[in-house]
Order: C-alpha cells, then sequence, then structure tokens
C-alpha cells in the first residue's frame, strides 16, 4: 500500500508538515517558525502523531498577495550584523538597542563556542526604525544609559516573556495554563509557590510543548532550560504572581490527579450500598459458636441485682464451684484474668464474648483433679528440669557436675560435654 501524504478525516484533507512547508515555498526552520508565530495553523493529531495542515489553509496562505515573497519576509530572521546593516547603524549600537530590550529576539543558537546566537525579525527591526528614528542617531537616552551601566540584558527576558505568551494562546486548559507560567521559575521557586508534589508533576503532564517538539542537541536543550528561568527579582515576583493566579483558576475547574484515584473511584462505585439497602444489624456480627461447646446465653437468667454464679462466665477453680478461678495457666503461658460479667439486662459485647471463650478453651485444658493443678517450680510436665537463667552461651552447671563425676570414675571428662568449644546451649 502506498505512503501518501495527503489523508482525509470526516471530509477535512489534511497534509503532511513536509508537503506543506514544501507548498508554501518555505524552509523547515521558516516553516516551524510560521507555525511558532501563529502564521500557519495546523492541527494536531490525537494519535500522538506529527502534526498536520489542512489544505485550506495552505490554499489561503498561496492566495495572499505577494505570495511567496511576502510570506517569506515575515519568517525572515536576522543576526547583529545583518540587523544593524538594515538599520544602517554600527553592530555595536544594535548590540546596545537589543541589551535595552529596545527589540526582542525571536529565536537563538549555538555557535561553535556555545555561545548564543540571537535572532530577530527583519520585519520588527523595520518597525523600530519608523516608531523610533531618535535611538538609531545621536546621543542614547539617558534610561537606555542607566539599564546599561547596570550590566543588565533584557534579549533573555524579552524572549522568554514572548515564548510564555505564545505557548499560552495554544491552550485553553487552565492546568496547561498554569505549567507553562511554572517553567519560569526555578525547582525552589516553584515548590515555594507550589507546595503540593502532585500539583507540580501534574505540570510535567499537561505542559504544552512546541509543535514540532524540542529541537536541537543536548547542549542547547540544557541552555534553553537555563533561558526559561527567571533570574532578575522584578520578574520572579510578577511570575509567582502569575502563576498563583493561573493555580487558582486551575483549582476551582478540577484538582490534580493523585495515585489511586481512578482506584479508589471504581472501589466507592462498588461498595456504594444500593438505594433500597437493609439497615445494619448488629446480630449479623455475632461471634459463631463452637457446636462442640454447651451455648450459655447472652442474658443472664438470674433476676438484675443477685450474685451472678461463677459458672455463667466459666470461672471454676479446681476446688469445685464455691472456689473461683482467679488464675488460669494455658499451657503453662502467662496467667489470664478472668473476663468481667456484663451489667445486668445488656449483651455481651464482642470484646467480652472474646474473652469468655478465651476462658472456656483454659477451663477445657485445666489437669485434672487428681494431678497437681501446677508442677513444681523448675519442671514441666514431662519431668524435664528447665535449665536456670543465665547467659545463653557455655557449659551449665549441671553438666560441669556430671563432669566432675565422670572424672572421679575414670571418664572422659571433658570430652563428655558437647561442643563445649563453641558454647553451644544443649539442652
Amino acid at each position: 500500500m502506498p505512503v501518501t501524504d495527503a489523508v482525509g478525516t470526516n471530509g477535512v484533507h489534511l497534509v503532511a508538515a513536509s508537503r506543506a512547508a514544501a507548498d508554501l515555498v518555505l524552509k523547515r526552520a521558516e516553516f516551524e517558525l510560521a507555525v511558532h508565530l501563529g502564521i500557519v495553523r495546523v492541527e494536531a493529531q490525537r494519535s500522538g502523531g506529527r502534526p498536520r495542515v489542512r489544505q485550506e489553509e495552505v490554499d489561503r496562505l498561496r492566495s495572499e498577495k505577494g505570495f511567496p515573497g511576502a510570506l517569506r519576509e515575515r519568517v525572515r530572521t536576522v543576526g547583529t550584523a545583518e540587523g544593524a546593516r538594515l538599520l544602517g547603524i554600527s553592530p555595536v549600537r544594535f548590540a546596545r538597542l537589543a541589551r535595552a530590550g529596545c527589540v526582542t529576539p525571536v529565536a537563538f543558537y549555538l555557535n561553535r563556542y556555545r555561545a548564543v546566537v540571537w535572532l530577530y525579525l527583519a520585519q520588527e527591526l523595520g518597525a523600530l526604525a519608523a516608531r523610533s528614528p531618535e535611538l538609531l542617531v545621536g546621543r542614547s537616552p539617558a534610561w537606555m544609559r542607566d539599564r546599561l551601566d547596570s550590566g543588565s540584558d533584557c534579549r533573555p527576558r524579552n524572549w522568554r516573556s514572548r515564548r510564555i505568551e505564545r505557548l499560552l494562546s495554544l491552550t485553553e486548559d487552565p492546568w496547561a495554563r498554569a505549567a507553562v507560567v511554572a517553567q519560569a521559575l526555578d525547582p525552589a521557586q516553584l515548590a515555594e509557590v507550589v507546595d503540593d508534589p502532585y500539583e507540580r508533576a501534574y505540570f510535567a503532564r499537561v505542559r504544552p510543548e512546541p509543535v514540532f517538539g524540542q529541537r536541537g542537541s543536548s547542549a542547547t536543550q540544557d541552555t534553553m532550560g537555563r533561558l526559561m528561568l527567571a533570574d532578575e527579582p522584578d520578574e520572579i515576583l510578577w511570575r509567582r504572581v502569575n502563576l498563583i493566579m493561573e493555580l487558582d483558576s486551575a483549582r476551582e475547574v478540577r484538582q490534580a490527579p493523585r495515585p489511586g484515584d481512578e482506584r479508589r473511584a471504581d472501589v466507592e462505585a462498588f461498595d456504594r450500598p444500593p438505594a433500597a439497602a437493609v439497615p445494619f444489624d448488629q446480630s449479623d456480627w455475632a461471634e459463631p459458636v463452637d457446636p462442640a461447646e454447651p451455648v450459655e446465653p447472652a442474658h443472664p437468667a438470674h433476676p438484675a441485682g443477685s450474685a451472678e454464679p461463677a459458672e455463667a462466665v466459666g470461672l471454676v477453680g479446681p476446688g469445685g464451684p464455691t472456689e473461683p478461678l482467679q488464675h488460669a495457666e494455658l499451657d503453662g503461658g502467662d496467667p489470664v484474668r478472668p473476663a468481667q460479667p456484663a451489667a445486668s439486662g445488656n449483651p455481651l459485647g464482642l470484646l467480652a464474648r472474646l474473652r469468655l471463650r478465651r476462658v472456656r478453651g483454659g477451663r477445657r485444658r485445666q489437669v485434672p483433679a487428681s494431678r497437681p493443678a501446677a508442677h513444681p517450680a523448675g519442671r514441666g510436665s514431662r519431668g524435664w528440669k528447665r535449665p536456670p537463667a543465665g547467659p545463653r552461651t557455655g557449659p551449665r552447671r549441671e553438666d560441669i557436675a556430671a563432669r566432675d563425676q565422670e572424672v572421679a570414675q575414670g571418664g572422659r571428662g571433658w570430652q563428655s560435654l558437647p561442643n563445649v568449644d563453641q558454647g553451644s546451649n544443649h539442652r
């Protein structure tokens, strides 16, 4: 299938940028500058492809008077030397006019020495000569001399303002406009104005870029990044104020997205109860009862104010019902305090029921009455003697005593102790 430079979308005939530049008799740099200045209108592709130009736009520009010379003159740029020849002044005087802010650069490039070379529109230089001829001859005005003596250079500031204004004209989205203004502030200044990191991250996503993307080498991109930052106190203050105004307008429209917003919205829609939802019933959260053990009523059967028997909460000591169990050992663990009975006439709460089940389990694990309720101190249920508290390394006193007895009987002595050199705790 052959590749064509023209495509049709919903009856609109679009052509590629290279085809449009050829039809308009413009070089690539001149065509991109014409797009940046708004002379040529392009159509951005939703799929993320390269922008295209309507055939009607190409026909309109070709039908203008003086085409193609008039169109090329509108995008013609000159440097300092050529601009001085157009104005009939010396390059030094032209540079002073540019540093004082009398003319505004439209673009720049880096020469072989990595120095910034500013470019100006030839039409704007002609307008300057017609508007202020006194700046071209005679002594410079006092305000210009004062500005130049202070060492200020208005060329980066004027280029920055021109670029920001052009990017603002390309979008109506409030967050994108705020992102454009935020480009003029360094990270420290931006963090002071916008303290929310999610909003600063959102700026990088919605910030409009040039139509044809960032061009040039890495050095050119780094230079452009430095030139985009405001460097004078009055300009920094002005950019901060503009950013606050744009940010307030953006927050009124919508909030900056945060991680998990889409998932949270899906979960809320899933968990949202229907219109005729059943009221919450606390009995649905009742604890399941083990069928192996007897079920006891939640409400005591004895009248209010009377003494509640110990069997109602499973607190029976080994001596019978008359001897309440104050402490119960569960598998040799810590003693468990008996659960407090609920107030008369009120059902047992969830925490009380959990304590009740714990005490019941401890009662089922109690030893028979024929055996002692607790083992002698230092011995377990199988007669194993617990080691005394002390360091966990080195031989124990019982092992040393056994060694001495074996030595006395003619045994091997220290060899009978396992891993004595390694200080193991043999049990």
